[in-house]
């Protein structure tokens, strides 16, 4: 992709957070108008399973312990489900963080809201179904859910428009990765098509903020291509704080709902080619600099991948190997 319109662009000396939300309204208009034309409403408890659910403990006298052979649920899609909803939890500080980057007028405003609404939608359904259908234990969600959102959040970013609108392109993606991994690895039918409906409004929200991107690219390019650079190299998924995600996120890479493999190839590489990232000319020294950072940066990604993948598969052939056996 080559700059071809000089006039659009300024000094990047020239751009404040200020500047740039005014010059890419617009833009938030136009796409704000999209996606409300191709976004469907669509009501969370159509997709719970009610006629499994049973009272818990606690005021019912007919109340049923939990255990986990009452779920279909693989002990994987467990422990992904988790961590996708208590990331899901955090909402109001997301809702904060944006808003206060955004604000809450004109169409920034506008998407700030119906960006939370459309949010607000996968914490009532995952919550609804985990507990209906008692994939997992109600006490230590509910513990969880306090410990990761009395901590709050604070996003790596919040210091940059142009980051924030860089990072979000990236996360919608990886979100929507990671509920249709976990869908697939769920082992439950009703369990994988609720993610399905979630994973779709991941994509469209992730459409939103690659187009909006993409016009950032067009008039500070390269600001635009210094936060990428930053956000691709220091990469981090919200959820990150919630009580035991190392050991959760590992479970998770080594059952492929989410590893380096995957951000790899289905996060940061099509957002990247689609933009056309590293063939972006016409760069000053700064963003030169980046571009050339961002491909190394991916190169070596890959080759962690492909090392990575080695273990797995290695790992994968011991356990067929003592089934066999």
């Amino acid at each position: 992709m080559t700059i071809t319109s000089p006039h659009l662009s300024s000094p990047s000396s020239d751009w404040t957070d200020a500047r740039l939300l005014y010059a890419l309204e617009e833009v938030v208009e136009t796409e704000l108008n999209r996606h409300l034309k191709v976004a469907k409403d669509w009501m969370p408890h159509e997709y719970v399973p009610w006629g499994d659910a049973r009272n818990f403990p606690g005021f019912f006298e007919d109340g049923e312990a939990w255990g986990k052979e009452q779920s279909k649920v693989t002990e994987l899609g467990r422990i992904a489900l988790v961590v996708n909803l208590l990331t899901e939890d955090n909402l109001p500080s997301y809702h904060h963080e944006i808003a206060s980057l955004f604000g809450r007028d004109g169409a920034w405003g506008t998407w700030v809201h119906r960006w939370t609404a459309e949010e607000g939608r996968h914490g009532i359904v995952m919550r609804d179904y985990l507990l209906a259908s008692r994939a997992v234990d109600p006490d230590q969600l509910e513990a969880f859910r306090m410990m990761h959102m009395s901590e709050g959040f604070e996003s790596d970013n919040r210091h940059s428009m142009l980051h924030s609108v860089a990072y979000v392109a990236f996360q919608e993606l990886a979100t929507r990765v990671s509920h249709r991994n976990t869908g697939h690895q769920s082992g439950d039918p009703v369990c994988d098509r609720m993610l399905a409906r979630i994973a779709t409004d991941e994509n469209l929200h992730m459409v939103f903020y690659r187009n909006l991107l993409k016009a950032a690219f067009e008039l500070a390019p390269d600001l635009t291509m210094q936060a990428v650079r930053d956000v691709v190299v220091n990469f981090r998924m919200p959820g990150h704080g919630m009580p035991g995600f190392e050991r959760a996120a590992a479970q998770m890479a080594i059952g492929e709902v989410y590893n380096m493999r995957i951000h790899h190839d289905d996060v940061l590489q099509p957002v990247l080619r689609h933009l056309k990232v590293l063939e972006i000319d016409g760069l000053n020294p700064l963003g030169l600099q980046a571009q050339e950072e961002l491909g190394l940066y991916m190169g070596g990604l890959d080759s962690e991948a492909s090392k990575f993948d080695a273990k797995l598969a290695a790992r994968k052939a011991r356990m067929a190997a003592r089934a066999a056996g």
